[in-house]
């Protein structure tokens, strides 16, 4: 992580191996945040697995916390996204099952 001096309010993290796929969702979700005033990010060489996510807050919470409540935001959805799909194909299973077993 590199902070301008004495300035926690303004962060630049890089995140190795990684790519846009993490790095767009981060971007999204901070731009959620009321408290972030600026948020980017940027792949130095498309051969590096590495981002730089650049954040920077209106100074009620730091770039770090900011970045931290995106990362717990992105789970959340994650794991409720793979429920939600985990209850659909055992749905579509049952349903299999049912038509297998009435001869449809």
């Amino acid at each position: 992580m590199d902070t301008e001096a004495t300035d926690f309010f303004a962060a630049t993290f890089s995140i190795e191996e990684e790519d846009h796929t993490l790095a767009n969702a981060l971007r999204f979700f901070l731009n959620k945040n009321p408290h972030v005033a600026f948020c980017g990010y940027s792949m130095p060489h498309p051969s590096e697995e590495i981002v730089n996510v650049r954040v920077q807050t209106t100074g009620q919470i730091t770039a770090t916390q900011a970045l931290k409540a995106a990362c717990e935001d992105l789970q959340h959805v994650c794991v409720h996204m793979r429920s939600t799909l985990d209850a659909a194909v055992m749905k579509y299973q049952r349903e299999e099952e049912a038509r297998e077993r009435s001869g449809a």
